[in-house]
């Protein structure tokens, strides 16, 4: 049983993410931490990536099910789930990249973002 907690903290929304995200064991999963980084839009990036479009899907479903389940919070917005290439679940202060592991490799987000603390975990093969 998870504990509901009242205030989400944004590193703790983050994680629950990442455990959102290995339940269906989403791959190559990285959290980039973007509260040192003057104007930045968010403080956590939590990017994977999914083999296929119906694992990027299944990724996208798993989190809104398990932060709404675990801290009963919920994406302000949600972008690109049509076309089941580039997902994203904005929390407001987590967003949140799903992609196809193809899209990923072409945007290269983290690199965009290289100034960013980035936490890689491991995957659950």
């Amino acid at each position: 049983m998870h504990k509901v907690i009242e205030k989400i903290d944004s590193r703790i929304l983050a994680e629950t993410i990442v455990e959102g995200m290995q339940e269906v064991k989403a791959k190559d999963i990285t959290i980039l931490d973007l509260r040192d980084i003057h104007n930045s839009v968010t403080d956590f990036f939590v990017i994977c990536s999914g083999d296929s479009t119906t694992q990027v899907e299944g990724a996208s479903n798993s989190i809104v099910r398990h932060t709404r389940k675990v801290l009963r919070d919920k994406p302000w917005h949600e972008e690109g789930k049509r076309n089941g290439e580039w997902v994203l679940l904005d929390y407001v202060n987590v967003v949140v990249h799903i992609f196809h592991k193809d899209v990923r490799s072409f945007y290269e987000i983290e690199d965009l973002w290289a100034d960013a603390k980035r936490t890689d975990i491991p995957n659950l093969d």
